[in-house]
């Protein structure tokens, strides 16, 4: 068993459940870019539709199916639960700047010019600029509850355990995913200065603020 995949499939369920449990608590969404929580359902829904024709494992299988209805959910309970306490007027990033060119990229970048390809291709893509939104929303307001930073820490982990596993890959089993790797280094690059912000701040007790 891969243990950084483990590990990267742990703290992105982490990060799922610590944004689930958020907003319930709280009664609310706000902070959350209700953007960034529909892109990760595109990314889902693009990626995983090898589940109607190939099978891995049970493991794959059943990780797949949450992945694909806990991002259904959120987006649920920001859209429609917990609507009145969402603000599109800071949630204003334009998505179309992501989604055109992550689609052209798998159109000209991909392993083979097939639709599970592209489309698997474009969610890769997608996923490493996913957060925008979300840090977009972020920079708008200068700030962020503690519980949203935990969320975005877990999730900038997950990322980050993926470049290890990718070295585990490549001495164990010869693997090499030009794709994955530059989309995950462009992905996890993103997360720096939250995380420079996340360690010096949140983590000493501090509320998280962005410089002015």
């Amino acid at each position: 068993m891969n243990i950084f995949r483990l590990l990267g499939d742990l703290a992105h369920l982490a990060s799922i459940a610590i944004l689930v449990h958020k907003m319930h608590i709280t009664r609310s969404c706000r902070g959350i870019s209700f953007k960034t929580q529909a892109l990760y359902v595109l990314v889902f829904l693009t990626r995983y539709l090898d589940l109607f024709y190939s099978w891995i494992s049970l493991y794959n299988f059943l990780m797949k199916i949450f992945f694909i209805s806990s991002s259904c959910y959120i987006l649920y309970l920001v859209h429609y639960r917990f609507r009145p306490t969402y603000d599109p007027s800071l949630d204003t990033f334009k998505v179309e700047y992501l989604i055109g060119p992550c689609f052209v990229l798998a159109l000209i970048f991909n392993y083979r010019f097939e639709l599970t390809e592209i489309l698997w291709t474009f969610s890769i893509y997608l996923e490493a600029v996913a957060i925008f939104p979300q840090l977009f929303m972020m920079q708008r307001t200068g700030e962020a509850e503690t519980i949203t930073t935990h969320y975005l820490a877990a999730l900038g982990v997950y990322r980050a355990l993926y470049i290890p596993n990718w070295i585990y890959r490549y001495y164990t089993e010869g693997t090499v995913d030009p794709i994955a790797i530059v989309a995950g280094i462009v992905q996890t690059g993103l997360y720096l200065d939250f995380f420079y912000v996340y360690v010096t701040k949140v983590l000493q007790g501090q509320k998280f603020e962005l410089p002015a």
